[in-house]
């Protein structure tokens, strides 16, 4: 009996060590992830400062908007994808500590396209309509519409779905799982693609109150991490859209009753790249 007590404390001594190693792994990666997270709020707030035009603000230079956005993005939701990370990390961990890497620059990528087609869509509209979205013609009332409309997408059964993938992603990596480098940057950008499908219409209220307001992201990004980590998934959106529908009308009955609303803008005669360099 002893003989076999002993021989049995290296197999489970064996068996602990790797176990020990994969946690260290995977808290290694959240650690990273909010570290990062951290630092781009930093940014975000040093370089945005002054920068709040309010609802539909300017977007400067594609270049300086791209980078803008992603740093936003990052800081964003890197807090909520943590334990989608910290997921792939474990079932990666036998084959390379770099998944992970590749996997967040997809997610990251996936969120870019959406920035540089949302920057798109403003140039476009810019050129046929002129400063139509500005605050004393249709911004208001435009801004007050997309949020509601924000509001009545948290309900969709799309909005459900996509969220849903979001909180469990178990499903989405076993059923995309793809090998290497090129499958992790994949799997990475189909979980952003998710994760978009569940939060463009929270987007999209970020620039109907002002992209470039710190306050307002740091808004938008509890919703974000409410609704992808707290238990009660159907409580939570069917609260955010109580909230943006609640925003939308105060936007158009009574828009100085919205806490840190910037209905005038900030150095107004100042170009977007003096203020952001």
């Amino acid at each position: 009996m002893r003989a076999l007590a002993a021989s049995a404390e290296p197999r489970a001594a064996g068996g602990l060590a790797p176990a020990f190693a994969a946690a260290r792994s995977r808290v290694a990666v959240v650690g990273l992830l909010l570290g990062l997270a951290a630092v781009s709020w930093w940014w975000t707030a040093d370089r945005m400062r002054g920068m709040d035009e309010g609802p539909w603000s300017g977007l400067g230079t594609f270049g300086w908007f791209l980078g803008a956005w992603v740093v936003m993005m990052a800081a964003m939701m890197f807090p909520s994808v943590a334990p989608t990370v910290a997921l792939y990390a474990r079932m990666t961990a036998q084959r390379s500590r770099l998944a992970p890497l590749w996997f967040t620059t997809g997610y990251l990528v996936a969120w870019a396209s959406i920035g540089a087609a949302a920057f798109a869509l403003a140039a476009g509209g810019n050129r046929l309509a002129g400063d139509v979205l500005a605050w004393d013609r249709a911004g208001r009332w435009v801004a007050g519409a997309t949020l509601l409309a924000a509001a009545v997408y948290e309900l969709t059964p799309l909005k459900d779905l996509c969220l849903r993938k979001c909180r469990s992603p178990l499903g989405y990596l076993l059923g995309a799982w793809r090998e290497g480098r090129a499958g992790a940057l994949r799997m990475g950008a189909g979980h952003g693609a998710w994760c978009v499908g569940c939060c463009w219409a929270l987007m999209a209220s970020l620039f109907a109150l002002g992209v470039m307001s710190v306050a307002w992201m740091v808004f938008v990004a509890a919703l974000i991490a409410a609704e992808k980590l707290l238990p009660w998934r159907r409580t939570v959106t069917c609260g955010t859209a109580a909230i943006l529908a609640a925003l939308g009308i105060l936007l158009l009955l009574a828009p100085d009753a919205v806490p840190g609303l910037t209905t005038t803008p900030p150095d107004a005669g100042m170009p977007m790249g003096v203020m952001g360099s």
